[in-house]
């Protein structure tokens, strides 16, 4: 019986970050079922579709600087994942973002 060459440490990681994507999204689907929690169709089709590209690609994005190298999801795909499976568990949206400040209005030093 032939061993397996042993991945590089790069295919390791990507194959360990499309498990987890994976996971995550079955985890997400999964949790909104048993709590009872209609998903929005939107939700519902972003779930399945980036679950089939992940399977059939490795990954669910087709631009390279919207993600980190070796990652399964974008950036965005990762913040909706997460918006969805604290849907799902009945949590409050906690992602808030603040506004810009005012710079200080102390006059300019002259000199």
């Amino acid at each position: 019986m032939k061993r397996k060459t042993p991945l590089s440490p790069y295919e390791a990681q990507k194959a360990a970050a499309k498990r987890a994507a994976l996971n995550a999204l079955k985890r997400a689907r999964r949790t909104a079922e048993k709590a009872g929690v209609t998903l929005s169709e939107w939700e519902g089709e972003f779930l399945g579709s980036v679950t089939e590209r992940v399977k059939t690609y490795g990954r669910a994005f087709g631009d390279p600087e919207k993600g980190a190298p070796g990652q399964a999801l974008s950036a965005m795909q990762a913040v909706k994942l997460k918006e969805i499976a604290a849907k799902a568990k009945g949590e409050k949206k906690t992602i808030q973002r603040k506004p810009f400040r005012k710079k200080d209005a102390s006059p300019p030093k002259k000199g």
